[in-house]
């Protein structure tokens, strides 16, 4: 298969995605401004970044960003049904080169990546890590479908990827818990920095963003009213917290599945209701999974539901909602919408999977707002900078987004919000410098 300069869904497309770029930009007051300096210093310049992300009008803005700062950008999707195909083909039009459409099929997923491979990248931006774990797998010569189908674009490159890495950045918590595995295993090639756990990110992207986009998947899907169903939030992290707080806002009864001592307990002194799997399957309206874990609802669950349930997923990866034991379970399959396909089981209940059971905010709607992802696509294109800057100095690890770069991208957005920081006198940081004042 000879290279290409992209592959998207169609060209044509380019006038609604530059429009849509437009709108994400005025809520991106933060990335705009490193944009803006990033433009005149060039700090990427001659870099090439390799980068797996949802194709959307804010990642736009973020690989324009890369750009102005010298960069040349390979873009690949980092989910088969996340990408806004308008967005594409305006990316393609501005020169990009950009592989990904809403839609495709494992073989044509992991072809992308061969296709952002081919560039040999010098920095990677993550999603999810299927970017990273695929040079790994190609590195250590691990056979499967998915490394065949990227060696069928990148040839005989394989181990050479490798020598051009300077690091990388992963954006989401399933691809730092990949990371770290590969770490601990002392198997993690380049350094990556983990924008995830920066804490201008994971307090507000993963609960905030995540909590509003992923119950507005469920209603731009379903039109359900939330007022009154009884939602069971399956998993109580930042993004799990996120979802239940806003579902109880909109007026849900809403109750917590965990493995987690600490979070169940969390969630058990925040009011709500807290029980397993197995008894809260018996009585929910709504299940929405966010726990990174395998098959967390399965067999036994979906055997115990009501007629007419929702499931939603707002994990990564589509493998918390058990596919296989729906499909096992039932005797019809309809698929009602682009973003519902309803299960019909023996004794004519139908239970409603959203979105394939794939990220329901970004397979059924749009994503995170604007506002949010602007912290956190900051963070990553001033993580590019830092890795250029110190990448000799850095560890073959997972390491933490610098503390200057945190609360640099914090202080821009209050700036943006029109919001004011105190300042403590130089009384009152000696007083917290010392210590011999007591009691």
């Amino acid at each position: 298969m000879g290279l290409r300069n992209y592959w998207i869904k169609d060209p044509n497309l380019s006038d609604s995605g530059f429009k849509k770029i437009k709108w994400a930009e005025r809520e991106m007051p933060v990335l705009k401004m490193i944009m803006e300096r990033f433009s005149k210093e060039k700090p990427l310049k001659n870099v090439r970044v390799g980068a797996c992300l949802h194709i959307t009008k804010e990642t736009a803005l973020l690989v324009k960003t890369l750009r102005e700062g010298g960069a040349e950008v390979y873009l690949c999707a980092s989910n088969p049904l996340s990408t806004q195909d308008d967005v594409a083909a305006a990316l393609v039009e501005d020169g990009f080169h950009v592989f990904g459409w809403r839609g495709m099929n494992q073989k044509e997923y992991y072809e992308c990546i061969g296709y952002v491979l081919s560039s040999r990248p010098n920095i990677t931006i993550d999603d999810g890590a299927d970017l990273v774990t695929s040079i790994h797998k190609i590195y250590y010569k691990i056979s499967s479908n998915e490394v065949a189908y990227i060696l069928n674009i990148i040839g005989e490159l394989g181990e050479e990827l490798v020598k051009n890495i300077m690091g990388g950045s992963e954006e989401t918590t399933t691809g730092v818990y990949r990371l770290r595995s590969l770490s601990s295993q002392g198997k993690l090639l380049y350094p990556i920095i983990a924008v995830n756990d920066a804490s201008s990110k994971s307090l507000f992207d993963n609960p905030v963003g995540t909590g509003q986009s992923a119950l507005d998947g469920v209603i731009r899907a379903t039109n359900t009213l939330i007022a009154g169903k009884d939602v069971i939030v399956v998993g109580f992290g930042r993004v799990g917290s996120g979802i239940a707080y806003r579902a109880r806002g909109l007026g849900a009864r809403v109750t917590v599945v965990e493995v987690d001592p600490i979070n169940a307990l969390r969630a058990a002194m925040d009011g709500f209701r807290v029980e397993s799997m197995s008894s809260a399957s018996k009585h929910g309206d709504i299940f929405i999974t966010a726990t990174g874990n395998i098959n967390v609802i399965r067999r036994e669950h979906f055997q115990a539901m009501k007629d007419g349930v929702i499931l939603a997923n707002a994990g990564h990866f589509d493998v918390e909602i058990c596919k296989r034991d729906l499909e096992e379970l039932s005797v019809k399959i309809e698929k009602i919408t682009d973003c519902i396909t309803t299960y019909v089981m023996k004794d004519g209940r139908r239970l409603h999977l959203l979105g394939d059971g794939r990220l329901v905010n970004l397979a059924c709607a749009e994503g995170h707002p604007s506002a949010v992802m602007d912290m956190s696509f900051s963070l990553q294109a001033l993580s590019a900078e830092y890795i250029v800057k110190n990448y000799k100095n850095l560890p073959r690890d997972v390491i933490s987004v610098p503390r200057e770069i945190d609360l640099t991208v914090a202080r821009l957005k209050l700036i943006s919000m029109g919001l004011e920081l105190e300042e403590m006198t130089e009384e009152q940081k000696r007083y917290l410098e010392s210590w011999h004042l007591g009691t």
